[in-house]
């Protein structure tokens, strides 16, 4: 077993280090060793038995840039993407929205499902099947009691749906028996916000690790109604949109996710917010005045766990987001299946401005791209 393991990583380190030929592109992974970078297109090429291992972390500098600078090189398009996931971080779709009848407020969405071929690492396509033309789709944030309407248009090559994590009806779950929307057709959802958390939604057609695999998930955001918990006002006020208390957080989504660019079943690259060490080669600025709140969500696919690692620091977790008081305190690893989710929350006060690592604590996942850094800095 431990041998099929050592062959299986020297296959995956293969076809990143040499190259990944999808659609003429290369990867390229450096090294701070001699200051050489490792590269080739040898798709078979493999280690030389009589040659000693290189030693990253005996290396001078092998720490500087994080992990010995196991990193994609170069840069991508993010405009041909349509998608930047530093934007990601922060971009919200609160729909639009309405009065009904009854005086409750009606707020409303529109997804569409898109084939698109997407770039999830310097010069790697992917062809994704997206939610409105990005992968994670659009992160949707609602309030509870709200109701929701999601028209829903595919205008993709294949059946879709819409499944959302929630309380409905069975008429709207999205799944094969209540409906799947065949191309070029269009069907609405619609049900109450509820519960409150943190939550997801995703195509549920199957076969299902092909749809959740090609791109067609996101995050799902209900915030509490601070009226309706009385007990806990101000923390319920500090999550919900548009608030004063809410905007004194530094609020973040992160979807981890992963990609099998050769269709074996097993990921070459992973990331959060789809792109490959995007938050390593562009670190995420955070005031160390003002705390933090991380959406974390689960999408990786053909690996039972995924993980968020916070260096230097430790945070409270709320999993699935359905309380207002921790599940966890105090740690700084949390461990998410597929599908799972929660919400981090920590500060910086006390630290001196730096750069602070986050990752996956999988290694093999680091390596390949779940990556980043947060450059803590003075308001």
């Amino acid at each position: 077993m431990a041998l099929d393991k050592s062959v299986d990583m020297v296959r995956r380190r293969s076809l990143i280090i040499g190259g990944l030929a999808v659609a003429g592109s290369t990867v390229v992974l450096t090294s701070s060793v001699a200051g050489q970078s490792m590269q080739g297109h040898d798709m078979t090429a493999m280690p030389d038995p009589d040659r000693p291992p290189l030693d990253l972390d005996a290396a001078p500098g092998a720490h500087e840039g994080g992990h010995g600078r196991m990193t994609t090189v170069g840069n991508v398009d993010l405009q041909r993407n349509g998608f930047d996931p530093t934007a990601m971080l922060t971009e919200w779709d609160v729909g639009t929205v309405s009065t009904m009848d009854d005086g409750r407020t009606l707020r409303t969405f529109e997804v569409e499902a898109i084939d698109k071929e997407i770039e999830i690492a310097p010069g790697v396509m992917f062809p994704a099947w997206t939610f409105n033309g990005r992968v994670p789709g659009p992160a949707l944030r609602a309030k509870e009691g709200e109701r929701l309407r999601i028209i829903f248009r595919n205008y993709g090559s294949h059946p879709h749906s819409m499944h959302f994590h929630g309380i409905h009806s069975w008429r709207m779950d999205g799944v094969p028996g209540a409906g799947l929307i065949n191309p070029g057709d269009e069907f609405i959802y619609e049900f109450d916000a509820k519960p409150f958390g943190c939550h997801l939604y995703h195509c549920h057609a199957f076969p299902l690790k092909r749809h959740m695999h090609k791109g067609m998930y996101g995050a799902f955001v209900i915030d509490p109604d601070p009226d309706l918990h009385p007990d806990n006002t101000d923390v319920a006020r500090s999550r919900l949109f548009g608030t004063p208390e809410n905007a004194r957080w530094q609020e973040l989504v992160m979807v981890m996710n992963a990609f099998d660019t050769n269709f074996d079943n097993e990921n070459e690259f992973y990331a959060v917010n789809t792109i490959a060490n995007a938050y390593s080669q562009k670190p995420i600025h955070i005031e160390k005045s003002r705390p933090v709140r991380i959406y974390l969500v689960n999408a990786t696919e053909f690996d039972p766990i995924n993980s968020f690692h916070l260096h230097a620091n430790f945070f409270n977790y709320f999993d699935t987001g359905t309380t207002l008081t921790p599940t966890l305190r105090t740690v700084d690893l949390i461990m998410q299946c597929q599908a799972q989710r929660g919400i981090l929350e920590f500060s910086y006060a006390d630290h001196e401005a730096g750069m602070y690592m986050f990752h996956a604590h999988q290694s093999e996942f680091t390596e390949l791209g779940w990556m980043g850094m947060f450059d803590i800095v003075e308001a």
